[in-house]
């Protein structure tokens, strides 16, 4: 009889799992832009589930230095703008998650290029929050990312998915009045969030 309590197989872990080194760690920085970190939970694999892979990469992303921290957050546009992206070709849709070939476990080869393009569009999605505002929200968001990074110097990151703009706003605001050490652990927080989004994503268990 089959255990009833097992999570249901997620799609692209096995290919995830056979990906040579340089290919995994493309993916991983796609989840969390830090060379430490990719290198990190690439070296770990095979992942049984994804609530593995995601603790693993929840701990390094905790477990860096503050300049991998910030080689993360280099990667996330402002709130509020839109996110730079190299892109795939004209005509091309964004890349998908992992996918495996019927008779091939293995992911086909992606250009290098097209991982900033596959995180730009993860960004506008989480982000989506913003494209209803109203132009007093926008213009205090952009306020408000100045004053942040003046304060702190990095962008000011949150996980935005299923936030308003107002949301976002508000915790903007309440944010400067951290200091700098408690404002770098909401950070890590805040980053251990998106990573974990992003790897249910990258491997095809998230919508």
């Amino acid at each position: 009889m089959p255990n009833v309590n097992s999570a249901p197989p997620v799609p692209g872990l096995a290919a995830f799992n056979a990906l040579g080194a340089e290919e995994a760690e493309a993916g991983l920085l796609a989840c969390c832009a830090s060379r430490a970190f990719a290198r990190e939970v690439a070296a770990s694999r095979p992942y049984p589930d994804l609530d593995r892979l995601a603790e693993v990469a929840e701990a390094a992303v905790r477990g860096l230095d503050w300049s991998g921290v910030g080689e993360a957050l280099a990667a996330h546009p402002r709130i509020g703008e839109p996110p730079r992206e190299s892109g795939p070709v004209a005509g091309s849709e964004p890349p998908g998650p992992l996918e495996t070939h019927p008779e091939r476990p293995e992911r086909r080869p992606e250009p290098p290029e097209r991982h900033s393009a596959r995180e730009a569009a993860w960004s506008r999605g989480e982000q989506a929050g913003v494209d209803t505002a109203g132009r007093e929200v926008l213009d205090r968001l952009a306020e408000g990312n100045r004053a942040y990074e003046r304060r702190f110097g990095h962008v000011y990151l949150i996980c935005a998915t299923g936030l308003s703009a107002g949301e976002m706003l508000d915790r903007l605001t309440e944010r400067l009045g951290n200091d700098e050490d408690t404002e770098r652990e909401v950070v890590r927080t805040e980053l251990a969030k998106i990573t974990r989004l992003r790897l249910a994503k990258l491997l095809g268990a998230a919508p």
